[in-house]
């Protein structure tokens, strides 16, 4: 999981949240605090325009949808636009949710992975937004820049994959999700997911034949 940044930070702060009245609040069928309920019964209480119940799961969620946006595109400002857009979505579309279809981060991972494979299909036109941001000033340790260089060629690695095996590799090791989740995700079968995988696998191992001492021993620290 990576930690959060300030493109993240700022999804979080000025999303598009719904304006509504205090009638519009609904009354929770429990006693469990709003804090403390599962997804699914946010979902519920957002179904009748709940705004709060929404800004809690945008908290929630905002962080993955971003950092999964970021490592598929490769570009902060279009990252928070489509995880903006994302969770803009399951606001409009909260009336059509469906209970027990799918988990809402499924749900929502995939709608991020469709529209970032939107994006890099269209045309590019390089902005300011695709200037890197200048380098922090303060020394760094030997260990900490052998970091960033092992996983600078990490992610240089997997940016030159075919799409598929690259989202299949980045949501079984980045989010921690299961063949199944992964194939709901990428709208596929799960006999496809573990062929993905295990290309995904040979293929970063070519790739990184020259880094694999270094990398296996970030992972074995981390």
């Amino acid at each position: 999981m990576l930690p959060m940044s300030r493109q993240t930070a700022k999804i979080g702060t000025r999303a598009m949240m719904p304006h509504t009245s205090p009638h519009s609040r609904t009354s929770s069928p429990t006693d469990i605090p709003l804090r403390d309920q599962d997804d699914d019964a946010l979902l519920e209480r957002m179904k009748a325009d709940d705004a709060d119940a929404y800004r809690l799961l945008v908290e929630r969620h905002v962080d993955r949808a971003y950092a999964l946006a970021l490592r598929t595109l490769r570009n902060p400002a279009d990252a928070e636009d489509v995880a903006q857009e994302a969770l803009v979505k399951a606001w409009t579309h909260r009336h059509s949710w469906q209970p027990g279809k799918a988990k809402f981060s499924t749900w929502l991972y995939r709608v991020v992975f469709n529209r970032c494979i939107d994006l890099k299909r269209m045309p590019s036109n390089s902005c300011l937004d695709d200037v890197a941001e200048p380098e922090d000033d303060q020394p760094d340790s030997v260990d900490t820049i052998q970091r960033r260089q092992v996983y600078s060629r990490l992610e240089d690695a997997m940016a030159t994959m075919p799409e598929q095996q690259r989202a299949a590799l980045t949501l079984a090791y980045f989010d921690d999700m299961g063949n199944a989740e992964i194939a709901a995700v990428l709208g596929t079968t799960v006999q496809a997911v573990e062929s993905l995988l295990k290309r995904g696998r040979q293929g970063l191992r070519e790739r990184l034949r020259r880094s694999e001492r270094d990398i296996r021993h970030i992972f074995a620290e981390a």
